[in-house]
């Protein structure tokens, strides 16, 4: 099983790399501390499951997932996080990951969840409620496609920050604007596209760009 690891922090590829390393069945093929250099690895070395920590200096991990499935759909993505964050894990499903792990979990689930993920399996962390997954459900069931034209420039560069699961704080920081300026643009987001919380709004956006992604490579 060959196997990317991506995570802006040193110490932590480096303890990943020891714990799978010790596996005989799992080979590293490399590893990645930014977005841009996970989608260039995961291109270059075609692994069977990338471990994609969710937030990277220069982006989501979400995004990088997103364009490394799009690429190439055969390569398998496991998302890795500190935080249990709903917002992030419905962007991480719609963006086409097979899982998503707590940082919580010990080696031998991680190993188990490796292989799992490798063979074309889903799964989520069993510490995440079970009402995320009947969401994920209800929701692609019903996700609206409307007026992305409508939206302006700022508009469709804050839809796609909440796509990767920032918070509004977090989309503030990013695009120097304040809080409230922020709360604003979300609430003339949702009235445009005909939604009525982030979730809705991440999905319509992913299911947006999977259908350009369609568009381009026909």
């Amino acid at each position: 099983m060959k196997v990317l690891i991506v995570d802006d922090h040193e110490v932590v590829r480096t303890g990943l790399r020891t714990l799978l390393g010790a596996h005989e069945d799992i080979e590293i093929t490399g590893e990645a501390e930014t977005a841009a250099a996970a989608v260039k690895s995961a291109m270059d070395t075609r692994p069977d499951t990338v471990l994609m920590d969710v937030r990277l200096p220069d982006g989501s991990g979400i995004e990088a997932c997103r364009r490394i499935r799009s690429a190439a759909p055969e390569v398998r993505v496991l998302m890795l996080t500190s935080y249990s964050d709903e917002e992030a894990i419905f962007a991480a499903v719609m963006a086409g990951a097979s899982g998503y792990l707590l940082k919580q979990v010990d080696a031998d689930q991680l190993y188990e969840a490796i292989l799992a993920v490798g063979r074309g399996e889903s799964l989520l962390d069993p510490h995440l409620s079970k009402a995320v997954v009947d969401r994920i459900h209800e929701i692609c069931e019903g996700a609206p496609v409307r007026g992305l034209d409508s939206l302006t420039e700022r508009e469709k560069e804050i839809l796609e920050l909440i796509a990767e699961g920032l918070t509004n704080k977090e989309i503030a920081e990013r695009v120097f604007l304040s809080q409230k300026t922020v709360r604003n643009y979300v609430s003339s987001i949702f009235q445009k596209i005909h939604v009525s919380h982030r979730t809705q709004a991440a999905i319509y956006y992913l299911n947006r760009k999977k259908d350009e992604d369609r568009g381009l490579t026909q």
